[in-house]
């Protein structure tokens, strides 16, 4: 799973504050924070060294908590990029969307691809084939794998298929319908509701 570490750099110092040493320097300085999940963060310094801050025990491996048993300049520094939204609370870690490459927290333990609020798709949602460009309904967006869908008559998995070899397996399916099959002058024709399945990533939200 590929996570993500927030910028290398100084945080402003608030206007009229009264900072203690360690909690000015860990604004001040350029440090780069990325959660591991299980509540622990790697911390990489202006000085180019990397430690490891337990956040929820208060333990970081630098010389100033081990030697000292200060709450050192990491530590805080972890608290407060969770605190301003920079970095990801414990249990959860910081991702890429799939399709836009937009910094999201979600659940340690949530699995890939990984939408923003603005890349997900909902039943209802209009999406864009990007194999043949066709535009699509989204009728059901599930939690099963296309390597684990059969598509009956093809007599293979989702993944399986021909036009779908150029995507990940082990992603969600997608099930969406073409919206002049399903609408009639007398409504819904549930003979022309023909459901195609697709690996979730690739669909994308229509704009």
């Amino acid at each position: 799973m590929n996570t993500t570490a927030s910028p290398k750099t100084p945080l402003p110092v608030p206007s009229q504050s009264r900072l203690g040493k360690r909690s000015r320097r860990a604004r001040t300085e350029p440090m780069s924070v990325l959660a591991l999940g299980d509540g622990l963060y790697e911390i990489e310094s202006a000085s180019e060294h990397t430690y490891l801050v337990d956040l929820e025990a208060g333990r970081c491996t630098c010389p100033d908590h081990v030697f000292r048993t200060a709450r050192c300049k990491h530590i805080r520094r972890v608290a407060i990029e969770i605190t301003e939204g920079r970095t990801p609370p414990p249990g959860e870690i910081a991702v890429e969307c799939h399709d836009c490459g937009e910094t999201e927290f979600v659940g340690e333990d949530e699995s890939s691809p990984f939408y923003c609020e603005n890349d997900a798709i909902w039943p209802g949602d209009v999406v864009i084939d990007r194999e043949t460009g066709d535009r699509l309904t989204v009728v059901n967006v599930s939690d099963l794998r296309a390597d684990a869908v059969d598509i009956g008559a093809a007599d293979s998995t989702v993944a399986e298929y021909a036009t779908n070899e150029n995507y990940e397996p082990d992603v969600p399916v997608v099930g969406a319908v073409y919206p002049h099959a399903t609408v009639a002058t007398n409504g819904v024709v549930p003979g022309s509701l023909k459901v195609y399945v697709f690996p979730r990533t690739r669909l994308e939200k229509a704009s």
